[in-house]
């Protein structure tokens, strides 16, 4: 691999280069910045918004300080190339991208229904991209201009870089890369590796010569390896018992080979022993595993054998650290897929130089005053840091960004609060958000960054917080405390969702939090009640719900203030039953919570569980034809009962509900007892009315209510009862 390279040490490829006002997206504006052509065109389905919250403009702007001149092409009519034209023929490449969002994930339910608006869109507009947009984009661009480089990144290409399970087809799909044509692909954070790409194609390299960047993947002639010095370990079958070898019998005085007796032969040339230290080991050990690569069962392999599809998962998801990963390589048909290990994780100089660029933080002006719902979410919201090491099977944070925190200086910022301030429009004087994929992650390390780069652990807080984890929040603490101490900033709100086990260990960082930055609201993630489901998920147990619902409460009275948890629930994860959905009802009703909108699980590309989705096995552990078979909700009538259990109180559910007790066995649950989860008979004309009268509030009236953004779908909001107060803990699951 390339020696990685501080991103702030290159040489700017034009010196002269000043920043745009905003990066152009069309020839009248090249026109007035001087330019006759671009050298890289960024092509997404996304509304072009300015803000490092938006990939394309954080790429954009980070490409344009190393003195590139950049364009946008935004949410191009696909149906010809004329608009891949718009800004001409790009000098180096087309960098493709769907936008912030998988175009699946962003364009359908989890019931595969077409979602009624885009977020990215202007006021909302539907059916602004297309299915799979990576593959149609990179398709375009070629049309547009053959010969020209093509690389495809973001998320939808970095969940898509191997065969994956598609569950809108209910397929298992290749790579993105031989579908779209793409000359290299880059997966994780790109920072990295698209100016190193960048500024060796602008010297001349062709992208088909530039093979050794971490974080990158490209199609390469089966067997293909960098140097013939490199190994290739063959994971293309479960482990299978192999001959197994009689002990030796250590009374046995003659050998059984006569021939070991003769003493006319001379001894074999003795070897000397080489005694190496712990350190020597480790360092040969890397430098083996730094010229390997682990060949992962072929594309026509796992279409067609779940086990072989869950053993790759597991696979590929132990190849995730950048300290210790090798390269993965899968035969599609004659070639293969290589992929280099994953990119190192951004210094903390390099995070404030990606986020301190000049960015206009605003919608372009070409959208004039339409409404762009993902600008209003984020606007007043400042993103401290990025990745994630909890590893829950059902997010496609770790196969994106990797579990290796990456933060930015306090210095920046608090710079970017002020910005924000003296900058945005319509600020009243509240951030919205100081957080990131997680509230409270900012700034936790590994203790040992000897520990850190040979581990090999896919969550570093399940089934325990390892006890090489530093859960120090005295850092974030103190960053809290500056923020608000910035004249002209009324509040700082906290409305990522909080890893709340972690949090408990801090019993001072949970009261600065809920004394200062609590709107009301908190969003917190439990999922489920029951320790089925749970452990697929490497979810904690609702112990640490209860303590730090304890605290929040606790610290709640304290400050005189009257705050509700937001809790998360998902119906219908693998490795949940009936009798688990039914549990977790039961746990609501006797908790008093009427979930308002919930979450049924959403299969996306090449996660952990869409993994056990698919397969029925639990790449969590060794995976063999034998090996834990994992309930699966597949069918729709199922996943709508689970779904239901959720909404047990809605009217509209009691009929789903009641057939569904009785299959069950549980018909004791039908009546209009309190002991009871659904009445007997079908609700009398206004009874829905009613019902609805008495539920809680949604999340968007609370929202609104205490002046904080909509919580996600899926969030759940305690019922007050009449006093006033918070409801009960409830039992213990």
């Amino acid at each position: 691999m390339e020696a990685p390279k501080n991103i702030r040490s290159y040489p700017r490829h034009r010196p002269d280069l000043k920043p745009a006002p905003f990066l152009p997206t069309s020839r009248a504006e090249m026109d007035k910045l001087g330019w006759d052509s671009c050298d890289v065109i960024l092509v997404t389905g996304d509304a072009y918004i300015d803000h490092p919250s938006f990939g394309m403009a954080l790429v954009g702007r980070l490409l344009e300080a190393q003195g590139f001149r950049v364009g946008i092409i935004t949410q191009p009519d696909w149906q010809s190339a004329d608009d891949f034209r718009a800004l001409g023929k790009p000098n180096l490449y087309f960098g493709i991208t769907a936008g912030n969002m998988d175009s699946m994930i962003n364009r359908y339910t989890s019931d595969r229904k077409i979602r009624s608006e885009d977020a990215y869109t202007p006021n909302g507009e539907p059916n602004r991209r297309p299915d799979r947009a990576v593959v149609v984009y990179a398709q375009r661009a070629r049309e547009a201009y053959p010969g020209v480089g093509v690389v495809i990144g973001s998320i939808e290409a970095s969940l898509r870089r191997i065969a994956h399970y598609d569950y809108w087809s209910d397929k298992v799909k290749r790579s993105v890369l031989p579908d779209s044509k793409a000359d290299i692909l880059i997966f994780g954070n790109a920072e990295r590796a698209l100016i190193a790409l960048t500024h060796r194609v602008a010297a001349g390299e062709s992208i088909a010569s530039i093979r050794d960047l971490r974080g990158t993947a490209f199609m390469a002639p089966h067997g293909w390896k960098p140097e013939a010095d490199w190994s290739e370990v063959n994971s293309t079958r479960v482990d299978t018992p192999g001959r197994v070898e009689p002990h030796p019998d250590p009374y046995e005085m003659k050998s059984k080979d006569d021939a070991s007796c003769k003493t006319n032969e001379a001894p074999a040339a003795e070897q000397p022993v080489k005694l190496m230290t712990r350190e020597e080991r480790a360092a040969l050990q890397k430098e083996i595993r730094a010229r390997s690569v682990v060949r992962l069962p072929s594309f026509e392999q796992v279409k067609d054998d779940a086990v072989m599809y869950a053993h790759a998962s597991r696979v590929f998801h132990l190849e995730s650290n950048p300290g210790n990963a090798r390269a993965l390589v899968q035969q599609h048909g004659e070639r293969d897929v290589w992929l280099n290990p994953p990119p190192l994780p951004l210094a903390m100089d390099e995070m404030d130089f990606v986020y301190d660029m000049p960015y206009a933080r605003a919608p372009h002006p070409r959208y004039g005053k339409a409404r762009i719902p993902a600008w209003e979410m984020i606007r007043f919201s400042v993103n401290i840091m990025r990745g994630c090491f909890g590893g829950c099977t059902f997010c496609s944070i770790t196969e994106h960004e990797g579990r290796i925190i990456q933060s930015r200086s306090e210095p920046s910022i608090l710079r970017e609060i002020e910005l924000i301030r003296d900058k945005t429009k319509g600020f009243t004087g509240t951030i919205s958000d100081l957080g990131g994929p997680t509230a409270n992650m900012y700034r936790l390390a590994c203790k040992d960054k000897n520990i850190e780069e040979s581990c090999r652990r896919l969550s570093c807080v399940y089934p325990t917080i390892c006890s090489n984890l530093g859960t120090d929040h005295s850092k974030l603490i103190q960053l809290y405390r500056k923020a608000r101490a910035i004249p002209g900033i009324k509040k700082i709100l906290v409305s990522s969702g909080l890893r709340y086990d972690l949090a408990v260990r801090s019993p001072e960082y949970v009261k600065e939090l809920v004394t200062h930055h609590v709107g009301g609201l908190l969003k917190i993630a439990p999922e489920h009640s029951e320790t089925g489901p749970l452990s697929k998920m490497m979810k904690p147990g609702m112990g640490a719900y209860y303590e730090f619902k304890e605290m929040f409460e606790r610290y709640s009275r304290e400050a005189g203030k009257a705050q509700y948890l937001i809790p998360y629930f998902i119906a219908a994860h693998p490795g949940t039953t009936d009798e688990d959905m039914l549990s977790l009802a039961l746990w609501l009703k006797q908790n008093d919570f009427r979930l308002d909108q919930v979450q049924t699980f959403l299969p996306t590309p090449m996660a952990l569980a869409t993994a056990m989705y698919h397969t029925r096995k639990n790449p969590l552990h060794k995976v063999t034809d034998t090996s834990e078979v994992v309930e699966t909700v597949r069918a729709g009538k199922v996943r709508k009962l689970h779904k239901a259990f959720l909404r047990y109180h809605d009217p509209e559910n009691w009929e789903l509900l009641r057939e569904g007790l009785r299959r069950m066995g549980r018909a004791d649950l039908i009546g209009n007892g309190p002991q009871h989860l659904v009445p007997r008979g079908d609700p009398a004309p206004g009874a829905q009315a009613r019902e609805r009268r008495r539920e809680t509030p949604g999340p968007d009236v609370l929202a609104r209510r205490f002046g904080q953004n909509k919580p996600r779908p899926g969030a759940a909001v305690q019922r007050k009862p009449a006093t006033g107060k918070p409801a009960g803990k409830g039992r213990r699951a």
